[in-house]
């Protein structure tokens, strides 16, 4: 298979060297059982990389598990990796199996592995050189034959010498190394990516397509995208929702972006001078993007385990124009309730200062 066939078979859009280069050494790796480790910052789409590597080995036929490290509490994810008995702990009415038993015989993928709290790594680590495991009570050993792709937006060197995780399971997951670069090392990729996000759009939405201005794709090119690929196609996204005209220009996707605090500030148009509140204001609008998807995964965990708890999320009416004020409101309050209200976590989540957040919480009366 050529690597443009590979790229368009698994999504992977880009023809920067950064890209091509990569592909490469994916397309080496991916028919070996060899462990992988992804590195890169959040949103740089190293799980598109993961699917790339299981769907062309020897193991595509069988099932590729995702793992998302740091959404599981830690007291549930070494039964949620390793299943466990009937009895072996409070609320454990019946066997269960865990995500090695499920992916066994294809491709295991450990996403945050760098959450993974010290105790589980003993126990990951001795997976991986035996491909044995007990169950939570059981007193026999599971056999699996499971390959692993971990993957972190972490430095794992730093977190090793600083004793939150194993020297030995580090050395054990690095064997192959890969590092996926940011939207802002592989520029030429951004107008690509976003036509390809808005030709998406437009079949899943049945609409015709919506176009980008030159000053338009001009910005994209410039801005440094700090929540990488993810955030591109947020941006894009939410700005052919919003459009009424169909042509996204400059001011479609300016309250979509956080000009205030980007390293290529200069590089945009001048006219981006607002007022702090109105910036406040769509700061967080445009978070509401991403709590939407914080609140989706929230309720993908809540359906594996019990009771069944539904994540509060912003009701909507395609009837009704909701208020920005309501939707602000609401933005804060689902980021207090992922964060359990701590308020640093939530104002980074909301794209705002702690000083701002406070001062909304006290406007809008929720302390």
């Amino acid at each position: 298979m050529r690597a443009e066939e590979f790229q368009k078979k698994f999504g992977i859009i880009g023809k920067s060297k950064e890209i091509r280069d990569l592909v490469d050494i994916v397309m080496q790796v991916a028919q070996s059982d060899i462990s992988v480790l992804l590195t890169g910052e959040s949103g740089t789409g190293k799980e598109v990389f993961a699917r790339a590597i299981h769907g062309y080995s020897k193991r595509s036929s069988q099932e590729l598990v995702s793992v998302n490290c740091g959404a599981i509490p830690e007291g549930l994810l070494e039964s949620e990796l390793f299943g466990h008995k009937k009895g072996s702990f409070t609320g454990a009415t019946d066997d269960r199996k865990g995500y090695f038993e499920i992916a066994d015989g294809g491709t295991l993928f450990l996403d945050e592995i760098a959450e993974m709290p010290l105790t589980t790594q003993v126990k990951l680590l001795r997976v991986l050189e035996t491909q044995e495991f007990m169950r939570l009570g059981a007193e026999t050993v599971t056999k699996v034959d499971v390959r692993i792709i971990a993957a972190t937006n972490k430095d794992l060197q730093k977190e090793v010498d600083t004793k939150k995780f194993r020297n030995d399971l580090y050395f054990r997951l690095k064997a192959v190394t890969l590092n996926i670069p940011p939207l802002r090392s592989r520029r030429g990729d951004i107008t690509e990516l976003a036509a390809t996000f808005l030709k998406n759009y437009s079949v899943n939405n049945r609409i015709p397509e919506p176009k980008l201005t030159n000053e338009a794709v001009d910005l994209l090119i410039n801005y440094s995208w700090p929540g990488n690929i993810r955030e591109l196609k947020n941006v894009i996204e939410s700005a052919a929702t919003l459009s009424r005209t169909g042509i996204l220009d400059v001011d479609s996707l300016v309250p979509l972006i956080d000009v205030r605090h980007d390293e290529d500030s200069r590089n945009l148009p001048v006219h981006l001078n607002r007022p702090a509140d109105v910036l406040d204001r769509e700061m967080i609008y445009r978070a509401l993007i991403e709590i939407k998807k914080d609140l989706i995964d929230l309720k993908q965990f809540a359906l594996r385990t019990e009771p069944e708890i539904d994540p509060p999320a912003v009701k909507t009416n395609s009837n009704e124009i909701i208020p920005l004020e309501e939707l602000e409101k609401q933005a804060i309050l689902n980021a207090l309730e992922i964060t359990r209200h701590n308020r640093r976590k939530a104002a980074r989540k909301l794209h705002i200062s702690e000083r701002t957040l406070y001062r909304k919480i006290k406007e809008y009366g929720l302390l």
